[in-house]
């Protein structure tokens, strides 16, 4: 272990919580109110993280609303779902740990802090209809709207979202059809929350946690850029951070809790420690790794699972709060009507309408000539797409910017413009067309999750939400991009289940814990399922705050007792 103590220390709490998105707050809330001092460390100028990007989704199986509404299911139905689809990469006990347990931090955020969330309905888990284990609605929950004026000085200062609706709950968008039917929406009701700053979503969900903080005082800081852990022979008792140009040194007495995300902003450790070339990114540039660099000298242990490579696209003229141009997922606009997705060959690779299908495949290895098949990749739509629907913030009706899209009158002249080829594309589409006419998909599927009609789709299309065909001239080509999995990556550090920091040693390192995104993702393996980032971030700060404070959760060994991994 480093020895490496100041002469003096400047700052001194129970708990240091480095990163203010959910993992952070939620670690430093739940220390204090087991009798322990924390403070919040941020290094960008707002708090709010990762997470108030977010459609503010937190999936938490067998959760007490899913009950008020009489939806059968359970944290074991929870678990076998998660096991089943990390197809081994994942780690039994955190999976059973991260279910169990989400339910309890739920329930203690709700009690304690006034919390509200409710059951997003019609929200289906991705694999509900595949996996006996999955369930229509429920499990995925979103917070009631907050109104941020309540945060006093901190409302400027904390994070909103410019890539969702913040001030729209998903009821509100998806009764009226969903993305897909943005025109429809109340523009009334968003006008009136945009003016009183009440938000929703990820950014509401957030506000929630920073109000728990400032309720508690406990102290946040911005600007502070953790460039060290600090230890004294035998565990980890501080961090070195610079302030305003300044070193500042703070004590941990109990424990530091490392919550600052992802490394999806630094490119090289996007192509070495995961295996993602060239990610364009919808998060902002203090995502680099950061906890890498803090765990590394410390002998944190680093974990991976399968990459989540995702596709995007920019709207030229849009930027984000850096300056730089605003990314935006691909992930919805590309299930919709009138929409497929091609290589260069001109044909389709995956199920554009459910991203986890797709995305796989977007990096796939051609072995015989050493290549990427399915990069470059674009969207091609034709105008019944743009006379219908949005494309993200194109709405319908209105020309597509120039320099996002390549425009053509025919498929041919398309392909000619694009360097598609040209009879692979006009087969492509004269298939899919065939086939669209019925809504189905004997290639790959589309249409087939419930969620992709949910999400991607438009429930008002015949015969299906997700299929119409590409015949109205003329026709688009957006080029899609890598794009990063909104900071939920491939590695992370290797945590226990009670979130201490895992050395190579397979031991826990003393006074480290980690949360969120900076943990491995031992507890969902190869899945993804929206509202798992949330809730991992929620369920990791809770039981992270609960060991440092010396208050353990005992909420897993319990399950094991009761032979919840038997039962497999």
């Amino acid at each position: 272990m480093i020895s490496n103590l100041p002469a003096q220390w400047d700052l001194e709490a129970d708990v240091v919580a480095i990163g203010s998105g959910i993992g952070g707050l939620s670690a430093a809330i739940t220390a204090h109110e087991h009798g322990s001092s924390a403070i919040v460390l941020e290094r960008a100028d707002k708090v709010g993280g990762v997470t108030a990007l977010s459609l503010g989704e937190v999936w938490v199986a067998g959760n007490h609303h899913e009950e008020a509404l009489g939806v059968e299911d359970s944290a074991d139905s929870g678990f076998r779902y998660l096991k089943r689809l990390a197809m081994g990469y994942g780690d039994d006990v955190a999976m059973l740990n991260l279910v169990t347990n989400a339910r309890e931090a739920l329930r203690y955020f709700e009690d304690t802090i006034g919390l509200r969330m409710e059951a997003i309905r019609g929200c289906p888990d991705y694999y509900y209809g595949t996996s006996n284990d999955a369930v229509r609605e429920g499990r995925l929950l979103e917070c009631l709207p907050f109104e941020a004026a309540s945060l006093g000085e901190w409302q400027e200062k904390t994070r909103i979202s410019p890539l969702v609706p913040y001030a729209m709950t998903h009821h509100d968008m998806f009764s009226r059809g969903g993305a897909a039917n943005m025109m429809k929406w109340d523009y009334e009701l968003m006008a009136e929350r945009l003016t009183q700053d009440v938000r929703c979503l990820g950014a509401g969900l957030v506000a929630y946690f920073v109000k728990g903080v400032l309720d508690r005082g406990i102290p946040m800081k911005t600007g502070v850029n953790v460039v060290g852990l600090i230890g004294d022979g035998e565990r980890v008792v501080g961090v070195h951070a610079v302030e305003d140009g300044k070193d500042i040194y703070i004590k941990a007495n109990k424990g530091v809790v490392v919550a600052v995300s992802s490394y999806e902003r630094n490119q090289g450790f996007n192509k070495t420690v995961g295996s993602s070339l060239d990610l364009e990114s919808m998060v902002f540039s203090t995502v680099d790794g950061a906890h890498f660099r803090m765990a590394g000298p410390f002998g944190g242990r680093v974990a991976r699972v399968p990459d989540i490579t995702g596709l995007g696209f920019h709207v030229v003229g849009e930027e984000d709060e850096e300056g730089k141009p605003l990314w935006r997922s691909a992930l919805q606009p590309i299930g919709l009507p009138h929409v497929i997705v091609v290589n260069r060959a001109g044909k389709r690779f995956g199920n554009e309408a459910f991203y986890r299908d797709i995305l796989y495949a977007v990096d796939a290895i051609h072995g015989g000539t050493q290549t990427h098949p399915n990069m470059p990749c674009w969207a091609v739509l034709d105008s019944q797409q743009r006379e219908k629907y949005p494309f993200a913030s194109v709405m319908p009706g209105q020309e597509i910017p120039e320099g996002m899209a390549i425009k053509a009158d025919s498929l041919a002249e398309l392909a000619a413009k694009t360097g598609i080829d040209a009879e692979g594309l006009a087969a492509t589409v004269a298939r899919f067309n065939h086939y669209a006419e019925k809504g189905e998909d004997p290639d790959f599927g589309r249409g087939t999750h419930v969620w992709s009609a949910w999400m991607c789709g438009d429930p008002y299309n015949k015969p299906h939400p997700n299929f119409g065909t590409l015949e109205k001239g003329p026709f688009y080509a957006v080029p899609l991009h890598r794009f990063g999995g909104s900071a939920i990556a491939a590695a992370g550090l290797l945590a226990d289940h009670h979130c201490r920091a895992i050395g190579w040693d397979d031991q826990p390192i003393p006074g480290l814990y980690v949360a969120g995104n900076s943990v491995a993702r031992m507890d969902t393996g190869a899945t993804m399922q929206s509202g798992v980032s949330n809730a991992r971030g929620m369920t990791h700060g809770y039981l992270a705050g609960r060991h440092a404070a010396g208050v353990p959760s005992r909420q897993l060994q319990a399950e094991i007792d009761r032979g919840a991994l038997d039962a497999l």
